[in-house]
C-alpha cells in the first residue's frame, strides 16, 4: 500500500501549478493539505491527518528541483508575433491511402500563395490544418478517408524564436507554463526549428496575445 509521502508527491508532480507553487513557496500548505485529504483518504482506504499531510509538503518541497531561470531566445531584436485567423482543423485516421491524398492536397494548393496549410502525420492519425478558404480542397484530397474530428473558427499565433532556443533547456516548458497560468486553452500546436505556433479558440486570441507579446518583449 502506498505511504502518505508517496501518495502526496504523485498528485503534486501531476500538476505543474502545485510543483512550482510548492517549490517557490507560494502556496499555504495547511490549505492544500486540507483540500487534498479527502482524495488521499479515498485513495488510501484509511483516515489521513492534517498534520501528517502537511509534513508531506513540506518535505517534498525541499527535494523539487529548481524552477528554470533565465529568458526565452527570441529572434534578434523582433522576436516577431504573427496571427492568422479562421482556421480549420481535421484529423484523419491514417490509412495505407493518405500518403496519395497528401500528395494531391499539395498538388492543388501549390500554385496558392498566403493560405495557410500544415499537414502532420502521425502514428495513427494525420492532422492537416488551414486557412477556410482551403477548406473545400482539402475535403477534396481526403475523400474516402475517414474523418476523426475537425475543429472550424481557429486562430494560430506565431511566436519567433532565434535558432539557439531549441538547444536552451525549458524553452517551451516557460511559454506553455504562462499560457496555462492565464488560463488560455491551446487546441494543438506545432513547432519548427524557430517558431511556436499555438492554435486557439477566437475566444482565446486576446488573453494569448497578450501573453505571447510578454515573451516578444524580453
Amino acid at each position: 500500500m502506498l505511504s502518505i509521502a508517496t501518495k502526496v508527491e504523485r498528485i503534486v508532480r501531476e500538476s505543474a501549478f502545485l510543483t512550482e507553487g510548492l517549490k517557490r513557496g507560494l502556496i499555504n500548505l495547511s490549505e492544500l493539505a486540507r483540500q487534498l485529504q479527502p482524495q488521499l483518504e479515498s485513495d488510501l482506504w484509511k483516515p489521513v491527518g492534517q498534520a501528517a499531510v502537511v509534513t508531506a509538503l513540506r518535505r517534498l518541497a525541499e527535494r523539487l528541483p529548481e524552477p528554470p531561470e533565465g529568458n526565452i531566445v527570441l529572434v534578434q531584436k523582433t522576436g516577431e508575433l504573427t496571427t492568422r485567423t479562421e482556421l480549420t482543423e481535421y484529423t484523419f485516421r491514417h490509412s495505407d491511402t493518405i500518403h496519395e491524398c497528401h500528395r494531391k492536397l499539395l498538388a492543388a494548393t501549390g500554385p496558392l500563395r498566403g493560405a495557410f496549410l500544415t499537414v502532420t502525420r502521425g502514428v495513427n492519425e494525420v492532422m492537416v490544418i488551414c486557412s477556410r478558404t482551403l477548406a473545400p480542397l482539402v475535403e477534396a484530397a481526403f475523400e474516402g478517408e475517414q474523418l476523426l474530428a475537425r475543429l472550424d473558427d481557429l486562430n494560430a499565433l506565431t511566436l519567433h524564436l532565434a535558432p539557439a532556443a531549441s538547444r536552451e533547456p525549458g524553452t517551451y516548458q516557460a511559454i506553455l507554463r504562462q499560457l496555462a497560468w492565464d488560463r488560455v486553452n491551446l487546441v494543438n500546436m506545432i513547432c519548427t526549428n524557430t517558431e511556436l505556433t499555438v492554435l486557439i479558440e477566437q475566444d482565446q486570441t486576446g488573453p494569448a496575445f497578450s501573453t505571447l507579446a510578454r515573451f516578444k518583449m524580453h
